[in-house]
């Protein structure tokens, strides 16, 4: 067998837990869809409009953010998953606190410069 791999025998006797962390992972890939699709929606709010600088450079900063925060929910969601198949075949459980904690930091912020940006588009 190579050295990374694991042998098929163990894998099978855990094919339930090996499936939902498969599908946990899918999840946290649609989340960073959706968070990457937020960040279109905030740039392209004030994108031709009549709104003021504050809102445009909100507006961006929102934007990046969110794109920024999907890459690295993607990357942390990765690690989480790939830990976590090493986990189910050892036989080991650990929280997965990276992804999580990751995601209340950024969402946070996000929804801080949301907030203000629906200020400045509300209320000029």
């Amino acid at each position: 067998m190579n050295p990374g791999q694991t042998d098929p025998s163990i894998e099978n006797r855990y094919v339930q837990q090996h499936l939902a962390n498969e599908r946990t992972y899918l999840a946290w890939i649609r989340t960073c869809i959706a968070v990457a699709g937020l960040g279109f929606l905030a740039a392209g709010l004030t994108f031709n409009s009549t709104y003021g600088e504050k809102a445009h450079v909100f507006a961006v900063i929102a934007g990046i953010g969110s794109l920024s925060f999907a890459l690295s929910l993607l990357l942390a969601a990765t690690h989480e998953y790939r830990r976590k198949r090493r986990d189910i075949n050892e036989g080991v459980f650990r929280a997965s606190r990276l992804a999580v904690n990751l995601t209340l930091g950024f969402m946070l912020v996000l929804f801080a410069l949301l907030f203000v940006l629906a200020g400045f588009l509300l209320f000029g």
